[in-house]
């Protein structure tokens, strides 16, 4: 229960590796299972508790813990939840590093954490990349927006006006500590406990613009379909990233329900595993199997904003 936002409800569940038990062949997660405490401590991973459940599973038993908030998903258009949705995974991101469970204690390193999603929560990645809202760009894309903007509209996008008709009511829930600047941009929602990202298929060009973008201050790797309707955006939102170390890969093809085909999540647990191995576990070795040359090798993978055929 988050007492800095009237006890708001926060919900978590955790993956970690584990000790496999006799009998659990075939099965991907053992709950209760006794916790592996032979490589600790692990870094954490955060997002929703529905990501988690995608690909945990895969990538706990490569050396992480992940944390992922309940009752989070998708919402069919822009509301408070992209304000409320990153403030509670930051919000699990403390309790897990400061009242672990006990059975977990000393299993988690938190200070080195990492941040992923898909669509909705590859909006929550996003904001927790360091990204700030910027209400001066927001505000005049509504009712118009313009050129830019009209350009990456789908029929898929949540993003909207919906909040610029009660723009103040808006900024109050977001409260002060984040809407306070001296240059028009709202203050991140981030740690520097999160030190990389993984943003995947979302959605955030609407509050962040190019100045709110040119803020991400940390490694992002981002993940999308070239089928995928919110593809154009993730493209310009991927140009404007202010991080110089940032890459993103492109599956050629599929569209934005592929996150649902086992196979698909397991090449993205693929990509999770190397990134976070590299800027979390600082495994060297791993940096290829995310790399341009990696996916060269990949008829259905593209490296960077994809061009077609």
């Amino acid at each position: 229960m988050d007492a800095s936002r009237d006890g708001r409800e926060v919900g978590i569940r955790v993956w970690y590796p584990a000790l496999w038990p006799e009998g659990a062949a075939g099965k991907r997660t053992i709950p209760e299972a006794e916790p592996d405490h032979s490589g600790e401590p692990y870094p954490l991973i955060v997002s929703s508790a529905k990501m988690g459940s995608d690909l945990a599973p895969y990538v706990v038993t490569h050396g992480f813990v992940w944390a992922g908030v309940t009752k989070i998903d998708t919402y069919a258009r822009m509301n408070e939840q992209t304000i409320d949705q990153p403030l509670d995974i930051l919000f699990a991101l403390d309790q897990v590093a400061s009242q672990p469970p006990e059975e977990l204690v000393g299993m988690i390193d938190a200070e080195h954490a990492g941040a992923i999603g898909y669509s909705f929560d590859g909006y929550n990645a996003l904001a927790l990349s360091g990204a700030r809202i910027d209400p001066e760009h927001y505000l005049a894309q509504c009712p118009n927006p313009d050129a830019t903007t009209e350009a990456i509209l789908s029929s898929m996008s949540a993003f909207d006006c919906g909040p610029a008709g009660a723009w103040d009511d808006f900024a109050a829930h977001a409260g002060e500590a984040i809407t306070g600047s001296e240059d028009g941009l709202w203050q991140p929602m981030t740690d520097v406990r999160i030190r990389a990202v993984m943003p995947m298929a979302g959605e955030g060009w609407w509050l962040f613009g190019k100045r709110g973008l040119a803020a991400v201050d940390r490694p992002a790797l981002m993940i999308v379909a070239t089928g995928d309707v919110l593809y154009p955006e993730n493209a310009l939102i991927f140009e404007h990233l202010g991080t110089p170390d940032k890459a993103l890969i492109s599956f050629v093809g599929p569209d934005h329900m592929m996150v649902f085909n086992t196979g698909m999540r397991a090449r993205m647990a693929h990509f999770t595993v190397a990134f976070f191995g590299y800027h979390l576990q600082g495994r060297e070795d791993l940096a290829w199997y995310f790399s341009e040359d990696f996916v060269a090798q990949h008829d259905d993978l593209a490296w960077g904003v994809y061009e077609g055929e």
